[in-house]
Protein backbone atom coordinates (compact mmCIF):
# COMPACT_ATOMS: atom_id res chain seq x y z
CA UNK A 1 0.00 0.00 0.00
CA UNK A 2 3.11 2.28 0.21
CA UNK A 3 3.04 4.02 -3.23
CA UNK A 4 3.16 7.24 -4.60
CA UNK A 5 -0.31 7.29 -5.93
CA UNK A 6 0.84 7.13 -9.50
CA UNK A 7 -1.23 4.36 -10.57
CA UNK A 8 -4.27 4.23 -8.88
CA UNK A 9 -6.54 0.52 -9.53
CA UNK A 10 -9.32 2.56 -8.22
CA UNK A 11 -11.39 4.97 -10.64
CA UNK A 12 -12.90 6.94 -7.60
CA UNK A 13 -9.79 8.79 -6.92
CA UNK A 14 -9.84 11.96 -8.86
CA UNK A 15 -6.95 12.92 -11.57
CA UNK A 16 -4.40 14.87 -10.45
CA UNK A 17 -5.37 15.20 -6.58
CA UNK A 18 -2.60 17.15 -4.78
CA UNK A 19 -2.85 19.68 -7.95
CA UNK A 20 -6.53 20.06 -7.14
CA UNK A 21 -6.52 20.23 -3.20
CA UNK A 22 -3.49 22.65 -3.86
CA UNK A 23 -6.01 24.72 -6.50
CA UNK A 24 -8.41 24.78 -4.36
CA UNK A 25 -7.22 26.61 -1.38
CA UNK A 26 -6.75 29.96 -2.81
CA UNK A 27 -10.60 30.88 -3.15
CA UNK A 28 -10.98 29.69 0.12
CA UNK A 29 -8.06 32.12 1.52
CA UNK A 30 -9.39 34.45 -0.28
CA UNK A 31 -12.56 33.91 1.23
CA UNK A 32 -11.19 33.93 4.65
CA UNK A 33 -9.53 37.04 3.76
CA UNK A 34 -12.88 38.96 2.94
CA UNK A 35 -14.88 37.75 5.80
CA UNK A 36 -12.24 39.05 8.50
CA UNK A 37 -12.00 42.42 6.97
CA UNK A 38 -15.63 43.06 6.14
CA UNK A 39 -16.39 41.71 10.02
CA UNK A 40 -13.34 43.87 11.04
CA UNK A 41 -14.91 46.61 9.46
CA UNK A 42 -18.43 46.60 11.32
CA UNK A 43 -16.87 45.86 15.09
CA UNK A 44 -14.13 48.36 14.30
CA UNK A 45 -13.97 51.72 17.21
CA UNK A 46 -11.00 53.76 17.15
CA UNK A 47 -8.56 51.33 15.63
CA UNK A 48 -10.00 48.28 18.25
CA UNK A 49 -12.11 45.56 18.06
CA UNK A 50 -15.05 46.98 20.37
CA UNK A 51 -16.20 44.74 22.51
CA UNK A 52 -20.25 45.35 22.88
CA UNK A 53 -19.98 45.26 18.89
CA UNK A 54 -18.71 41.97 18.91
CA UNK A 55 -20.96 40.32 21.39
CA UNK A 56 -23.64 42.18 19.51
CA UNK A 57 -22.44 40.17 16.18
CA UNK A 58 -21.51 37.06 17.99
CA UNK A 59 -23.09 34.35 15.52
CA UNK A 60 -21.32 36.22 12.74
CA UNK A 61 -17.84 36.24 14.45
CA UNK A 62 -18.29 32.64 15.00
CA UNK A 63 -19.00 31.94 12.06
CA UNK A 64 -15.69 33.48 11.08
CA UNK A 65 -14.07 31.64 13.52
CA UNK A 66 -15.76 28.06 11.87
CA UNK A 67 -14.66 29.30 8.34
CA UNK A 68 -11.42 29.84 9.80
CA UNK A 69 -10.90 26.36 11.18
CA UNK A 70 -12.09 24.85 8.16
CA UNK A 71 -9.45 26.75 5.98
CA UNK A 72 -7.08 25.78 8.28
CA UNK A 73 -7.97 22.46 8.42
CA UNK A 74 -7.92 22.04 4.84
CA UNK A 75 -4.65 23.71 4.82
CA UNK A 76 -3.00 21.12 7.27
CA UNK A 77 -4.55 18.22 5.59
CA UNK A 78 -3.05 18.81 2.26
CA UNK A 79 0.35 19.53 4.16
CA UNK A 80 0.18 15.91 5.38
CA UNK A 81 -0.73 14.38 1.91
CA UNK A 82 2.07 16.32 0.23
CA UNK A 83 4.87 15.28 3.22
CA UNK A 84 3.51 11.53 3.09
CA UNK A 85 3.39 11.98 -1.04
CA UNK A 86 7.37 12.79 -0.67
CA UNK A 87 7.96 9.72 1.74
CA UNK A 88 6.08 7.27 -0.76
CA UNK A 89 3.23 6.60 1.96
CA UNK A 90 -0.04 8.52 -0.12
CA UNK A 91 -1.46 4.98 -0.71
CA UNK A 92 -5.28 4.81 -1.87
CA UNK A 93 -6.24 4.55 1.54
CA UNK A 94 -4.69 8.09 2.45
CA UNK A 95 -5.92 9.85 -1.02
CA UNK A 96 -9.37 9.20 -0.29
CA UNK A 97 -9.48 10.41 2.93
CA UNK A 98 -7.69 13.59 1.48
CA UNK A 99 -10.09 13.70 -1.50
CA UNK A 100 -13.52 13.14 1.03
CA UNK A 101 -11.99 15.08 3.29
CA UNK A 102 -11.58 18.22 0.74
CA UNK A 103 -14.70 17.59 -1.08
CA UNK A 104 -17.36 17.64 2.08
CA UNK A 105 -15.36 20.74 3.84
CA UNK A 106 -15.31 23.02 0.68
CA UNK A 107 -19.25 21.49 0.14
CA UNK A 108 -19.98 23.08 3.80
CA UNK A 109 -17.96 26.27 3.75
CA UNK A 110 -20.40 26.56 0.38
CA UNK A 111 -23.53 25.97 2.04
CA UNK A 112 -23.33 25.83 5.83
CA UNK A 113 -21.02 24.39 8.40
CA UNK A 114 -22.39 22.76 11.34
CA UNK A 115 -21.35 24.47 14.35
CA UNK A 116 -23.97 23.05 16.85
CA UNK A 117 -26.63 20.59 15.94
CA UNK A 118 -28.90 23.39 15.42
CA UNK A 119 -26.70 26.34 14.93
CA UNK A 120 -25.19 26.54 10.70
CA UNK A 121 -22.37 29.03 10.13
CA UNK A 122 -22.86 30.32 6.74
CA UNK A 123 -21.22 32.47 4.22
CA UNK A 124 -24.60 34.50 3.88
CA UNK A 125 -24.34 35.25 8.11
CA UNK A 126 -20.51 36.97 6.57
CA UNK A 127 -21.95 39.22 3.93
CA UNK A 128 -20.10 36.73 1.53
CA UNK A 129 -21.20 34.31 -1.53
CA UNK A 130 -19.09 31.57 -3.86
CA UNK A 131 -19.98 29.72 -6.44
CA UNK A 132 -16.89 27.18 -6.18
CA UNK A 133 -15.51 26.57 -10.07
CA UNK A 134 -12.80 25.10 -11.02
CA UNK A 135 -10.42 22.78 -8.73
CA UNK A 136 -12.93 23.30 -5.74
CA UNK A 137 -16.02 22.74 -7.72
CA UNK A 138 -14.21 19.63 -8.89
CA UNK A 139 -13.64 18.13 -5.36
CA UNK A 140 -17.19 19.10 -4.47
CA UNK A 141 -18.40 17.34 -7.31
CA UNK A 142 -16.52 14.61 -7.29
CA UNK A 143 -14.80 13.66 -3.72
CA UNK A 144 -17.23 12.49 -1.36
CA UNK A 145 -18.97 10.35 -3.22
CA UNK A 146 -21.04 6.69 -2.32
CA UNK A 147 -18.23 4.94 -4.35
CA UNK A 148 -15.48 6.78 -2.55
CA UNK A 149 -16.94 6.10 0.93
CA UNK A 150 -17.16 2.80 0.19
CA UNK A 151 -13.78 1.87 -1.28
CA UNK A 152 -12.27 3.84 2.02
CA UNK A 153 -14.16 1.77 4.59
CA UNK A 154 -13.64 -1.66 2.03
CA UNK A 155 -9.48 -0.70 2.89
CA UNK A 156 -10.07 0.11 6.49
CA UNK A 157 -11.36 -3.07 6.67
CA UNK A 158 -8.62 -4.89 5.46
CA UNK A 159 -6.45 -2.81 7.83
CA UNK A 160 -8.41 -3.23 10.53
CA UNK A 161 -6.74 -3.09 14.00
CA UNK A 162 -4.29 -0.64 13.12
CA UNK A 163 -3.60 2.39 15.72
CA UNK A 164 -4.49 4.64 12.93
CA UNK A 165 -6.51 5.00 9.54
CA UNK A 166 -3.77 6.19 6.82
CA UNK A 167 -0.39 7.00 7.68
CA UNK A 168 -0.01 10.34 9.99
CA UNK A 169 2.94 11.64 8.57
CA UNK A 170 4.85 11.54 12.02
CA UNK A 171 8.45 10.63 12.45
CA UNK A 172 9.63 7.01 13.59
CA UNK A 173 10.21 8.21 16.93
CA UNK A 174 6.63 9.08 17.68
CA UNK A 175 5.43 6.18 15.82
CA UNK A 176 7.26 4.05 18.32
CA UNK A 177 5.66 5.82 21.64
CA UNK A 178 2.38 5.94 19.99
CA UNK A 179 2.88 1.88 19.58
CA UNK A 180 4.01 1.40 22.99
CA UNK A 181 1.04 3.07 24.55
CA UNK A 182 -1.39 1.72 22.06
CA UNK A 183 0.09 -1.86 23.26
CA UNK A 184 -0.38 -0.33 27.23
CA UNK A 185 -3.71 1.09 26.53
CA UNK A 186 -4.93 -2.54 24.79
CA UNK A 187 -3.60 -4.28 27.60
CA UNK A 188 -4.30 -2.47 31.03
CA UNK A 189 -7.08 0.03 30.09
CA UNK A 190 -9.70 -0.88 27.45
CA UNK A 191 -10.31 -4.47 29.32
CA UNK A 192 -11.36 -2.34 32.17
CA UNK A 193 -12.59 1.26 31.16
CA UNK A 194 -16.50 0.17 31.02
CA UNK A 195 -16.22 -1.53 34.86
CA UNK A 196 -14.39 1.85 35.85
CA UNK A 197 -17.35 3.72 34.35
CA UNK A 198 -20.19 1.92 35.36
CA UNK A 199 -19.17 1.62 39.03
CA UNK A 200 -18.32 4.61 39.03
CA UNK A 201 -14.45 4.06 40.23
CA UNK A 202 -11.43 5.54 40.56
CA UNK A 203 -8.71 4.80 38.14
CA UNK A 204 -6.41 2.43 40.36
CA UNK A 205 -3.71 3.75 41.80
CA UNK A 206 -2.03 0.69 40.13
CA UNK A 207 -2.64 1.97 36.82
CA UNK A 208 -1.19 5.46 37.73
CA UNK A 209 2.07 4.21 39.40
CA UNK A 210 1.94 2.35 36.00
CA UNK A 211 2.14 5.92 34.14
CA UNK A 212 4.42 7.07 36.22
CA UNK A 213 7.11 4.62 35.22
CA UNK A 214 5.97 4.89 31.84
CA UNK A 215 6.97 8.50 32.12
CA UNK A 216 3.90 10.34 31.31
CA UNK A 217 3.80 12.76 34.05
CA UNK A 218 7.19 14.61 33.12
CA UNK A 219 6.88 13.76 29.79
CA UNK A 220 7.92 16.92 28.28
CA UNK A 221 9.29 18.77 31.56
CA UNK A 222 12.75 19.27 31.24
CA UNK A 223 15.48 16.55 31.49
CA UNK A 224 17.44 18.86 34.19
CA UNK A 225 14.08 18.48 36.43
CA UNK A 226 13.80 14.70 36.39
CA UNK A 227 11.27 14.88 33.30
CA UNK A 228 12.09 13.19 29.77
CA UNK A 229 12.20 16.44 28.02
CA UNK A 230 9.92 15.25 24.86
CA UNK A 231 8.12 17.17 22.38
CA UNK A 232 4.30 18.32 22.32
CA UNK A 233 3.72 16.53 20.09
CA UNK A 234 4.56 13.15 21.74
CA UNK A 235 2.51 14.62 24.60
CA UNK A 236 -0.14 14.66 21.70
CA UNK A 237 0.15 10.92 20.86
CA UNK A 238 0.57 9.55 24.14
CA UNK A 239 -2.35 11.66 25.30
CA UNK A 240 -4.56 9.94 22.19
CA UNK A 241 -3.64 7.09 22.72
CA UNK A 242 -4.26 6.50 26.38
CA UNK A 243 -7.60 8.45 25.41
CA UNK A 244 -8.51 6.02 23.33
CA UNK A 245 -8.27 3.36 26.20
CA UNK A 246 -10.80 5.66 28.26
CA UNK A 247 -10.60 9.25 28.78
CA UNK A 248 -9.90 9.37 32.05
CA UNK A 249 -6.06 7.41 31.73
CA UNK A 250 -5.65 10.07 28.76
CA UNK A 251 -6.80 12.91 31.27
CA UNK A 252 -3.81 11.84 34.06
CA UNK A 253 -1.36 13.32 32.66
CA UNK A 254 -3.15 16.99 31.97
CA UNK A 255 -3.34 18.03 35.73
CA UNK A 256 0.76 17.24 35.77
CA UNK A 257 0.68 19.15 32.10
CA UNK A 258 -0.64 22.64 33.17
CA UNK A 259 0.97 22.19 36.66
CA UNK A 260 4.21 21.83 35.01
CA UNK A 261 3.72 24.87 32.20
CA UNK A 262 2.44 26.64 35.11
CA UNK A 263 5.57 26.50 37.17
CA UNK A 264 8.49 26.57 34.12
CA UNK A 265 6.66 29.40 32.98
CA UNK A 266 6.07 31.47 36.24
CA UNK A 267 7.67 30.12 39.13
CA UNK A 268 10.95 31.20 41.31
CA UNK A 269 14.04 28.84 40.29
CA UNK A 270 13.40 27.74 43.83
CA UNK A 271 9.90 26.33 43.29
CA UNK A 272 11.30 24.67 39.94
CA UNK A 273 13.44 22.99 41.53
CA UNK A 274 11.36 21.43 44.30
CA UNK A 275 8.44 20.73 42.62
CA UNK A 276 9.25 19.85 38.79
CA UNK A 277 10.75 16.26 39.57
CA UNK A 278 8.31 15.42 42.44
CA UNK A 279 5.78 16.32 38.98
CA UNK A 280 7.78 13.80 36.78
CA UNK A 281 8.26 11.20 39.07
CA UNK A 282 4.54 10.95 39.73
CA UNK A 283 5.64 11.26 43.63
CA UNK A 284 3.03 14.23 44.24
CA UNK A 285 -0.23 14.48 41.96
CA UNK A 286 -1.71 17.88 41.08
CA UNK A 287 -5.08 19.41 40.73
CA UNK A 288 -6.29 22.58 38.83
CA UNK A 289 -8.39 24.42 41.21
CA UNK A 290 -9.60 27.79 39.12
CA UNK A 291 -13.44 27.62 38.31
CA UNK A 292 -15.68 28.71 41.32
CA UNK A 293 -19.66 27.87 40.67
CA UNK A 294 -20.85 31.26 39.41
CA UNK A 295 -17.69 31.91 37.17
CA UNK A 296 -17.67 29.38 34.81
CA UNK A 297 -15.90 30.61 31.77
CA UNK A 298 -15.33 34.06 33.50
CA UNK A 299 -12.81 33.64 35.69
CA UNK A 300 -11.46 37.08 35.86
CA UNK A 301 -14.38 37.54 38.18
CA UNK A 302 -13.74 35.02 40.38
CA UNK A 303 -14.10 35.50 44.45
CA UNK A 304 -12.35 33.08 46.45
CA UNK A 305 -9.50 35.34 47.86
CA UNK A 306 -6.47 34.85 49.67
CA UNK A 307 -5.24 36.93 52.67
CA UNK A 308 -1.82 37.71 54.31
CA UNK A 309 -1.34 36.06 57.47
CA UNK A 310 2.25 36.83 58.89
CA UNK A 311 4.62 35.09 56.21
CA UNK A 312 1.34 32.71 55.09
CA UNK A 313 -1.75 33.00 53.59
CA UNK A 314 -5.42 31.93 53.91
CA UNK A 315 -7.72 30.86 51.52
CA UNK A 316 -11.39 31.17 51.59
CA UNK A 317 -13.77 30.75 49.24
CA UNK A 318 -15.84 28.00 46.86
CA UNK A 319 -14.33 26.18 43.97
CA UNK A 320 -15.96 23.69 41.45
CA UNK A 321 -15.56 21.22 38.81
CA UNK A 322 -11.93 20.11 40.41
CA UNK A 323 -10.70 17.19 38.85
CA UNK A 324 -9.00 14.48 41.03
CA UNK A 325 -9.38 16.84 44.04
CA UNK A 326 -9.47 14.17 46.74
CA UNK A 327 -6.02 12.38 45.35
CA UNK A 328 -3.99 14.75 44.73
CA UNK A 329 -1.05 16.44 47.41
CA UNK A 330 -0.76 19.92 45.17
CA UNK A 331 -3.71 22.51 44.12
CA UNK A 332 -2.46 25.15 41.19
CA UNK A 333 -4.95 27.31 43.08
CA UNK A 334 -6.37 30.72 41.90
CA UNK A 335 -7.36 33.26 44.41
CA UNK A 336 -7.72 37.43 44.63
CA UNK A 337 -4.98 39.06 47.03
CA UNK A 338 -6.27 42.22 45.75
CA UNK A 339 -9.63 43.15 47.29
CA UNK A 340 -9.63 46.16 45.72
CA UNK A 341 -10.26 44.65 42.09
CA UNK A 342 -13.16 42.81 40.19
CA UNK A 343 -11.21 41.61 37.31
CA UNK A 344 -8.62 39.56 36.54
CA UNK A 345 -5.68 42.10 37.28
CA UNK A 346 -5.68 41.33 41.09
CA UNK A 347 -5.86 37.28 40.76
CA UNK A 348 -2.74 34.99 42.25
CA UNK A 349 -1.59 31.81 41.55
CA UNK A 350 -0.76 29.75 44.32
CA UNK A 351 0.94 26.09 45.11
CA UNK A 352 -1.52 24.96 47.99
CA UNK A 353 -0.32 21.99 49.10
CA UNK A 354 -3.06 18.89 50.56
CA UNK A 355 -3.34 16.19 52.39
CA UNK A 356 -4.66 13.19 49.85
CA UNK A 357 -7.69 12.05 50.92
CA UNK A 358 -9.15 8.69 51.24
CA UNK A 359 -12.28 7.17 50.66
CA UNK A 360 -13.51 7.62 54.16
CA UNK A 361 -11.97 10.96 54.87
CA UNK A 362 -11.42 12.70 51.31
CA UNK A 363 -10.95 15.91 52.37
CA UNK A 364 -8.42 15.81 55.80
CA UNK A 365 -6.27 18.78 55.69
CA UNK A 366 -7.80 21.37 57.75
CA UNK A 367 -9.76 23.96 56.39
CA UNK A 368 -10.51 22.65 52.94
CA UNK A 369 -13.76 20.38 52.57
CA UNK A 370 -15.17 18.87 49.70
CA UNK A 371 -18.17 17.15 48.18
CA UNK A 372 -18.34 14.76 44.67
CA UNK A 373 -20.08 16.27 41.92
CA UNK A 374 -22.00 13.03 40.24
CA UNK A 375 -21.63 13.50 36.40
CA UNK A 376 -22.83 11.42 33.18
CA UNK A 377 -18.73 10.56 32.05
CA UNK A 378 -15.69 11.11 32.78
CA UNK A 379 -15.68 9.54 35.94
CA UNK A 380 -12.34 7.99 36.55
CA UNK A 381 -10.94 10.92 38.51
CA UNK A 382 -14.46 12.20 39.86
CA UNK A 383 -15.46 15.95 40.21
CA UNK A 384 -15.73 18.21 43.48
CA UNK A 385 -16.70 20.95 44.90
CA UNK A 386 -14.71 22.36 47.01
CA UNK A 387 -14.85 24.92 49.90
CA UNK A 388 -11.95 27.31 51.76
CA UNK A 389 -12.01 28.50 54.90
CA UNK A 390 -8.97 29.95 56.34
CA UNK A 391 -6.73 27.15 54.01
CA UNK A 392 -3.36 27.94 55.27
CA UNK A 393 -0.55 28.47 52.31
CA UNK A 394 3.12 28.69 52.70
CA UNK A 395 4.41 32.33 51.81
CA UNK A 396 6.44 30.48 49.14
CA UNK A 397 4.22 29.26 47.63
CA UNK A 398 2.77 32.04 45.70
CA UNK A 399 3.93 31.21 42.23
CA UNK A 400 6.74 33.62 41.26
CA UNK A 401 7.03 35.16 44.42
CA UNK A 402 4.69 38.50 42.81
CA UNK A 403 1.55 39.07 43.53
CA UNK A 404 -1.43 39.53 40.96
CA UNK A 405 0.59 37.64 37.93
CA UNK A 406 -1.91 34.66 38.52
CA UNK A 407 -4.59 34.90 35.43
CA UNK A 408 -1.35 36.12 33.25
CA UNK A 409 0.54 32.86 34.64
CA UNK A 410 -3.17 30.81 33.72
CA UNK A 411 -3.06 32.20 30.14
CA UNK A 412 0.10 31.09 29.37
CA UNK A 413 -0.75 27.28 29.61
CA UNK A 414 -3.78 27.57 27.67
CA UNK A 415 -1.95 26.72 24.52
CA UNK A 416 -0.66 23.07 26.01
CA UNK A 417 -4.11 22.43 27.68
CA UNK A 418 -6.24 22.68 24.52
CA UNK A 419 -3.61 21.38 22.51
CA UNK A 420 -3.49 18.16 24.78
CA UNK A 421 -7.44 18.43 24.62
CA UNK A 422 -7.51 18.10 21.32
CA UNK A 423 -5.63 15.01 21.40
CA UNK A 424 -7.74 13.51 23.57
CA UNK A 425 -10.55 14.38 21.68
CA UNK A 426 -8.69 12.59 18.83
CA UNK A 427 -8.45 9.58 21.01
CA UNK A 428 -12.45 8.96 22.07
CA UNK A 429 -12.95 9.55 18.43
CA UNK A 430 -10.96 7.10 17.46
CA UNK A 431 -12.40 4.57 19.80
CA UNK A 432 -16.12 5.27 19.15
CA UNK A 433 -15.21 4.39 15.17
CA UNK A 434 -13.13 1.25 16.28
CA UNK A 435 -16.03 0.64 18.34
CA UNK A 436 -18.58 1.50 15.98
CA UNK A 437 -16.67 -0.77 12.77
CA UNK A 438 -16.40 -3.97 14.95
CA UNK A 439 -20.28 -3.91 15.78
CA UNK A 440 -20.99 -2.98 12.03
CA UNK A 441 -18.66 -6.16 11.21
CA UNK A 442 -20.32 -8.80 13.89
CA UNK A 443 -24.04 -7.46 13.43
CA UNK A 444 -26.03 -9.66 11.00
CA UNK A 445 -29.25 -7.62 9.72
CA UNK A 446 -31.27 -8.74 6.83
CA UNK A 447 -29.00 -11.60 5.84
CA UNK A 448 -25.24 -9.29 6.03
CA UNK A 449 -23.18 -7.44 8.53
CA UNK A 450 -24.79 -4.35 8.55
CA UNK A 451 -20.98 -2.43 7.76
CA UNK A 452 -22.59 -3.66 4.08
CA UNK A 453 -25.03 -0.97 4.34
CA UNK A 454 -23.80 2.39 2.25
CA UNK A 455 -25.19 4.53 5.36
CA UNK A 456 -23.76 2.35 7.88
CA UNK A 457 -20.28 1.98 5.79
CA UNK A 458 -20.82 6.22 5.12
CA UNK A 459 -20.84 6.93 8.50
CA UNK A 460 -17.71 5.10 9.14
CA UNK A 461 -15.47 6.70 6.53
CA UNK A 462 -16.66 9.88 7.46
CA UNK A 463 -15.07 9.23 11.07
CA UNK A 464 -11.65 7.89 9.62
CA UNK A 465 -12.12 11.70 7.64
CA UNK A 466 -12.96 13.63 10.05
CA UNK A 467 -10.44 12.03 13.07
CA UNK A 468 -7.53 12.63 10.15
CA UNK A 469 -8.56 15.80 10.08
CA UNK A 470 -8.77 17.07 13.88
CA UNK A 471 -5.39 14.77 14.07
CA UNK A 472 -3.24 16.72 11.32
CA UNK A 473 -4.53 19.99 13.20
CA UNK A 474 -3.33 19.10 16.54
CA UNK A 475 0.03 17.66 15.27
CA UNK A 476 0.13 21.45 13.65
CA UNK A 477 -0.26 22.89 16.75
CA UNK A 478 1.73 20.69 18.28
CA UNK A 479 4.62 21.45 15.72
CA UNK A 480 4.12 24.99 16.39
CA UNK A 481 4.82 25.19 19.87
CA UNK A 482 7.84 22.97 19.67
CA UNK A 483 8.86 25.20 17.29
CA UNK A 484 8.60 28.56 19.85
CA UNK A 485 5.47 30.27 17.55
CA UNK A 486 2.61 31.79 18.87
CA UNK A 487 -0.14 28.75 18.48
CA UNK A 488 -3.28 30.05 20.40
CA UNK A 489 -5.44 30.70 17.29
CA UNK A 490 -4.03 27.14 15.94
CA UNK A 491 -4.73 25.35 19.31
CA UNK A 492 -7.96 26.47 19.65
CA UNK A 493 -8.96 25.99 15.85
CA UNK A 494 -7.67 22.61 17.09
CA UNK A 495 -9.65 21.97 19.81
CA UNK A 496 -12.93 23.46 19.00
CA UNK A 497 -12.94 21.18 15.89
CA UNK A 498 -11.29 17.74 17.74
CA UNK A 499 -14.60 18.57 20.12
CA UNK A 500 -17.35 18.48 17.66
CA UNK A 501 -15.55 15.23 15.65
CA UNK A 502 -15.95 13.64 18.72
CA UNK A 503 -18.85 13.92 19.67
CA UNK A 504 -19.84 13.09 15.62
CA UNK A 505 -18.06 10.42 15.96
CA UNK A 506 -19.82 8.56 19.35
CA UNK A 507 -22.90 9.61 18.35
CA UNK A 508 -22.59 8.04 14.65
CA UNK A 509 -21.04 5.20 16.62
CA UNK A 510 -23.87 4.95 18.45
CA UNK A 511 -26.21 4.86 16.16
CA UNK A 512 -24.50 2.19 14.27
CA UNK A 513 -25.40 0.33 17.39
CA UNK A 514 -29.13 1.06 17.32
CA UNK A 515 -30.84 0.07 20.22
CA UNK A 516 -27.82 -1.95 21.58
CA UNK A 517 -25.98 1.33 22.11
CA UNK A 518 -28.68 2.82 24.41
CA UNK A 519 -28.03 -0.02 26.57
CA UNK A 520 -25.11 0.50 29.86
CA UNK A 521 -23.56 -2.64 28.69
CA UNK A 522 -22.06 -1.32 25.90
CA UNK A 523 -18.64 0.73 25.44
CA UNK A 524 -20.50 3.52 23.08
CA UNK A 525 -22.42 3.98 26.22
CA UNK A 526 -19.92 5.50 27.81
CA UNK A 527 -18.02 6.47 24.81
CA UNK A 528 -20.97 8.86 24.08
CA UNK A 529 -21.16 10.21 28.06
CA UNK A 530 -17.66 11.24 27.66
CA UNK A 531 -17.47 12.54 24.10
CA UNK A 532 -19.19 15.30 25.20
CA UNK A 533 -17.78 16.94 27.91
CA UNK A 534 -15.22 17.98 25.37
CA UNK A 535 -16.77 20.60 24.04
CA UNK A 536 -17.44 21.67 27.54
CA UNK A 537 -13.79 21.97 29.35
CA UNK A 538 -10.90 23.73 28.91
CA UNK A 539 -13.06 26.49 27.05
CA UNK A 540 -16.55 25.82 25.92
CA UNK A 541 -17.07 25.62 22.17
CA UNK A 542 -18.94 29.11 22.02
CA UNK A 543 -15.88 30.56 24.28
CA UNK A 544 -13.15 29.38 22.14
CA UNK A 545 -15.54 30.60 18.72
CA UNK A 546 -15.30 33.95 20.48
CA UNK A 547 -11.46 33.23 21.57
CA UNK A 548 -10.28 32.60 18.34
CA UNK A 549 -12.75 35.15 16.47
CA UNK A 550 -11.21 37.86 18.89
CA UNK A 551 -7.55 37.00 17.61
CA UNK A 552 -8.34 37.10 13.61
CA UNK A 553 -10.32 40.18 14.29
CA UNK A 554 -7.68 41.70 16.09
CA UNK A 555 -4.51 40.50 14.18
CA UNK A 556 -5.59 40.74 10.85
CA UNK A 557 -4.00 37.35 10.12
Amino acid sequence: MAHDGAEMPNSVILPDLLSLTQAALAPVDALLANAQSSLRTAVDTGGKVSGAALETRQFEAHALSWLATYVESLRQLHGWAGRIAEAGALGEMEQLILQIGFGEYLSQIAGGIPMSQGEVARLSDLGLSWAPDGAAAQLIGGGNIPAARARLVALMRENHGRATVGATGLDDDLEMIRDQFRRYAEERVVPNAHDWHLKDELIPMAVIEELAELGVFGLTIPEEFGGLGLSKASMVVVSEELSRGYIGVGSLGTRSEIAAELILCGGTPEQKAQWLPKLASGEILPTAVFTEPNTGSDLGSLRTRAVKVGDDWEITGNKTWITHAARTHVMTLLARTDPSTTDYRGLSMFLAEKTPGTDEDPFPTPGMTGGEIEVLGYRGMKEYELGFDGFRVKGGNLLGGVEGQGFKQLMQTFESARIQTAARAIGVAQSALEVGMKYAEDRKQFGKSLIEFPRVSGKLAMMAVEIMIARQLTYHSAWQKDHDKRCDLEAGMAKLLGARVAWAAADNALQIHGGNGFALEYQISRILCDARILNIFEGAAEIQAQVIARRLLDSGN
